[in-house]
């Protein structure tokens, strides 16, 4: 009978208003302040969103994040779309490169599972996920990396370095591949791929079930990581070009469309071939910059992403692409 009364009165769906939206009480204080019960709060609190007493807002930027996320995941099919605001962000490549990082760090930590064989990929974004990532999350995952090295890289963003440190941070096992990812001809990578050794890791690529990689881009001007150090020889980048470059995942290169470019890179690479890539049943794949859009819609037209960690000003450029 009490409760009734109470939930009759508008002077005391305020006070339990004001007290839990404005002071941050709990609803067991509220109670007690009120010398009401805890489910009459609870009532009180929801007939305040009913009335209209109290009412949420979700400023403009915000929202907006989340509209591109809904507009990318049906458009390109997606899981999932994390659509990272840049409000409150620093306005400098790293600072957004770092948000996204941390928001795909979140995403793994959030879905990982003991029984999960994680692919990993090179690269800067890479580096700061696994810098993002709780140390106390321990699931004995297994970990492996998606190719080989990259001898010229900065060692901090080399992906045997990596997949050491996120297997650490999980308490997983690591398996890497240490031979350089470009060899010098179709026999040197076949003499590789019979070693016990590198057999035994190129033979987990089957068996990954959540791959997680950033992307570079080649369009409309080379801007990946890869064409800043000495990785290809010029003959080899002005191939790639004549054969429509976009980008580049896991040290494979790939057009407009997503498919990989015809050259004899694809039989002189130590990676996962692009059809066992494309089976791995969650792709993640992080990336940040304006920059990116061709390369990234490239990329989604390709099926090499189930899940996207992306900053929302490459999003908003994703959308407004593909509406022209």
């Amino acid at each position: 009978m009490k409760g009734e009364v109470y939930n009759q009165s508008l002077c005391i769906v305020l006070r339990a208003a004001n007290l839990y939206y404005q002071e941050g009480k709990s609803q067991r204080e509220i109670a007690e302040h009120l010398n009401i019960s805890v489910p009459t709060v609870s009532r009180l609190l929801k007939r305040a969103k009913e009335e209209g007493v109290v009412s949420y807002v979700i400023p403009e930027p915000y929202m907006e994040c989340l509209e591109l996320e809904r507009e990318i995941k049906e458009r390109y099919g997606l899981e999932e779309a994390i659509i990272v605001p840049v409000v409150g962000v620093e306005p400098t490549e790293e600072a957004v490169k770092k948000a996204v990082a941390l928001e795909g760090a979140r995403y793994v930590q959030r879905v990982i599972r003991p029984e999960d064989i994680l692919g990993i990929a090179w690269g800067g974004t890479m580096y700061y996920l696994i810098q993002y990532l709780n140390p106390c999350q321990k699931t004995e995952s297994t970990f492996v990396t998606l190719h080989g090295s990259i001898t010229s890289c900065d060692s901090k963003l080399e992906v045997k370095s990596l997949v050491r440190r996120i297997a650490m941070a999980f308490g997983g096992k690591s398996y890497t591949l240490v031979p350089t990812g470009l060899q010098d001809d179709a026999e040197a990578l076949n003499a590789l791929l019979k070693q016990k050794d590198i057999k035994e890791v190129v033979d987990l690529f089957k068996k990954i079930t959540f791959s997680v990689s950033g992307i570079g881009s080649f369009y409309p001007e080379p801007a990946s990581p890869l064409s800043r150090l000495p990785y290809l020889n010029h003959g080899e980048y002005e191939d790639l070009a004549r054969k429509g470059v976009y980008g580049d995942i896991m040290l494979r290169f790939f057009d407009e469309n997503g498919q990989e470019c015809e050259s004899d890179l694809i039989h002189r690479t130590l990676a996962i071939d692009m059809d066992t890539y494309r089976k791995i049943p969650r792709k993640l794949i992080v990336a940040s910059g304006r920059q990116k859009t061709c390369t990234l819609r490239a990329a989604l037209r390709g099926n090499m992403a189930d899940v996207m960690v992306i900053d929302s000003e490459l999003a908003k450029s994703l959308v407004r692409s593909e509406d022209i």
